[in-house]
């Protein structure tokens, strides 16, 4: 009750007033001023979120093709050294020799005259 009572009146004079409606004008200012910062603040707080979330994946990413490119690498290195078999293989297979010990050893192709018999790698197991 005794708040209800205020023994200080108020000056109801122009300066009075213009000074009142001053101070109203700077509080909506202020308000104005605290609305954008605020605002500000969550539009930068997404773009940080966004472009660390981005940034993130982009990592995970050359991560994933680093790795990618590592197996390609052996995998070239493989085909390379499988090519280089193959080319090895292709010159031997020039020489007559060669293609007439692989037919005898593998499709037992033999001279006139001679017997071949085949002895199995294998020891019996009695």
């Amino acid at each position: 009750m005794a708040a209800d009572h205020n023994p200080i009146s108020k000056l109801h004079t122009q300066f009075a007033e213009q000074n009142n409606a001053q101070m109203e004008r700077q509080k909506r200012k202020k308000q104005r001023l605290m609305r954008r910062l605020v605002l500000l603040s969550v539009f930068v707080a997404i773009l940080i979120g966004t472009f660390t979330t981005f940034h993130l994946k982009q990592r995970h990413l050359q991560a994933e093709k680093r790795t990618e490119l590592a197996e390609m690498k052996k995998e070239y290195a493989a085909v390379q050294k499988k090519g280089k078999e193959l080319k090895q293989e292709r010159d031997l297979l020039k020489d007559e020799d060669y293609v007439l010990e692989i037919a005898r050893t593998n499709y037992f192709f033999s001279k006139k005259g001679e017997l071949i018999f085949k002895i199995p790698d294998e020891k019996p197991s009695y």
